[in-house]
């Protein structure tokens, strides 16, 4: 085993981090204009967008860990190409045309949204559920060859630095490059933008195929557990075992705050620029420019922390309580260089959790492995991606509560509506960080002796 993880080459690492690119470069562009297109472009009565939201979120209770189970099982051409590899492919092509579908409304009834909203609300809602198991079928199976591929803490720490950094440059990418396409009050231009999204996202189907592919050794071990018919279990049962774990369901919680604080942050982008700031879709550039310096400097640092060995769940709560520290102050900013600093800063914290994320849910994978005797790789990564993306639900939530105490559709420049847009913004996510720091400090047992532990009998069960 130690042999099969000294073969995966840098190039391989990169390629596989492309992966990483494509998720938050369809994420960010998702979490920053599909809210603010609805609600603010379209003219949907905030109620109408919040409760779309809500609903693809809801949607994932079912969509993502049904989703893990069925693709753990198995995959057209397994025997070829392994379990994940085809299904990547199939659930990125599909991702790329539905994403292109949010916002291909049809003119007539935007005309008529304010007296016939349900015709608006019915298309956002289907072409989001699509869009999310479209996104959900390669992204899951993108997710869960992580622990099974890179198999050494080595291996596993390089390949989540790189990942960690082609992936900065996708988030980078789903902040910037949609705006470039876009202009605020001209619903057209939205659909321009989506049909480059999708287009980037078929070129990076090709970046990544030699970091997804599976090898001998993955597609053996896959085949030959799979005749054991004595492992197969329920959809129900495979889903009360993964909650069993103390671990995991600190895990998710983190994650589930993480990601509502990143997905307030993000989306609140363009309220900033368009109302704080006043300034154009793209004058956002800068902002995220700032994130994206703050973050790609402080993965070295990171990197070379997480050789050295350490707890890769320790450094999670570190870098969540950085995250809220430095997007606090945010709340009180009404320049552009003001959001420009704090977001590089706070993209020291965001860099860090990165790079620790995908190591520290390995490590976690590999405790349940050598506990339960088996790997449901695929089960675990749809609970992970469930709660990940139920935090749509907090942020529509949030947004919801937080425009209408302060009146936003009334008027979105007046001082309360401004305010709103900075709590929701700063404040709202800084508390968010700070939660899923001392939850998951209280919750969480794991220890370098345990992982060490882990590994060494992973190397003697060949699961």
């Amino acid at each position: 085993m130690k042999k099969e993880a000294t073969r995966i080459s840098l190039s391989t690492m990169a390629s596989y981090g492309m992966g990483k690119y494509l998720a938050e470069f369809l994420t960010g562009a998702f979490g920053a204009v599909v809210y603010k297109f609805y609600e603010t472009e379209i003219g949907l009565a905030p109620l109408y967008a919040a409760i779309a939201t809500i609903l693809y979120s809801l949607w994932n209770a079912v969509n993502d860990p049904l989703l893990g189970y069925l693709t753990n099982k198995t995959a057209p051409l397994a025997s070829k190409f392994g379990r994940r590899f085809v299904w990547i492919i199939i659930g990125l092509i599909l991702t790329s045309f539905s994403f292109i579908l949010i916002f291909s409304v049809p003119p007539s009834w935007i005309e008529n949204v304010k007296t016939s909203p349900f015709p608006v609300f019915f298309w956002m809602v289907i072409t989001i559920f699509i869009f999310d198991a479209s996104y959900s079928l390669w992204e899951l199976n993108y997710q869960s060859i992580f622990p099974d591929k890179f198999r050494s803490q080595d291996v596993r720490a390089k390949s989540a630095a790189i990942s960690t950094a082609v992936g900065v440059l996708g988030i980078a990418s789903g902040f910037i490059i949609p705006p470039l396409f876009f202009s605020y009050g001209d619903i057209n231009s939205y659909l321009i933008s989506a049909i480059v999204i999708g287009l980037i996202t078929l070129v990076g189907i090709i970046l990544l195929l030699p970091g997804i592919k599976e090898s001998d050794e993955m597609i053996s071990r896959f085949i030959a557990h799979k005749k054991e018919k004595t492992n197969e279990r329920s959809f129900i049962s495979s889903l009360k075992d993964a909650f069993r774990h103390k671990d995991l369901r600190a895990f998710i919680f983190l994650l589930f705050l993480y990601q509502s604080g990143t997905m307030c942050m993000t989306s609140s982008i363009h309220y900033v620029g368009d109302y704080i700031l006043d300034v154009p879709s793209s004058g956002t550039t800068l902002i995220f420019a700032g994130m994206l310096i703050g973050t790609l400097a402080s993965i070295p640092v990171w990197m070379m922390l997480s050789k050295r060995g350490v707890n890769n769940q320790k450094m999670l709560i570190i870098t969540s309580i950085v995250m809220a520290v430095f997007a606090f102050p945010m709340t009180f900013i009404s320049t552009m260089g003001g959001f420009t600093l704090f977001m590089g800063l706070w993209g020291i914290g965001f860099g860090g959790f990165w790079t620790f994320m995908g190591p520290a849910m390995a490590d976690i994978v590999d405790e349940i492995v050598v506990k339960d005797k088996r790997r449901d790789d695929g089960v675990l990564m749809g609970i992970r991606a469930f709660f990940m993306r139920f935090s749509y639900a907090s942020q529509a939530i949030v947004f919801y509560v937080v425009h209408t105490i302060t009146r936003f559709d009334v008027n979105p420049t007046s001082p309360s509506a401004l305010f709103g847009i900075a709590l929701h913004m700063a404040a709202i996510p800084a508390l968010f960080f700070l939660i899923g720091a001392i939850v998951f400090y209280k919750m969480n047992s794991l220890n370098s002796e345990r992982i060490a532990q882990n590994k060494s009998l992973l190397e003697s069960m060949d699961i």
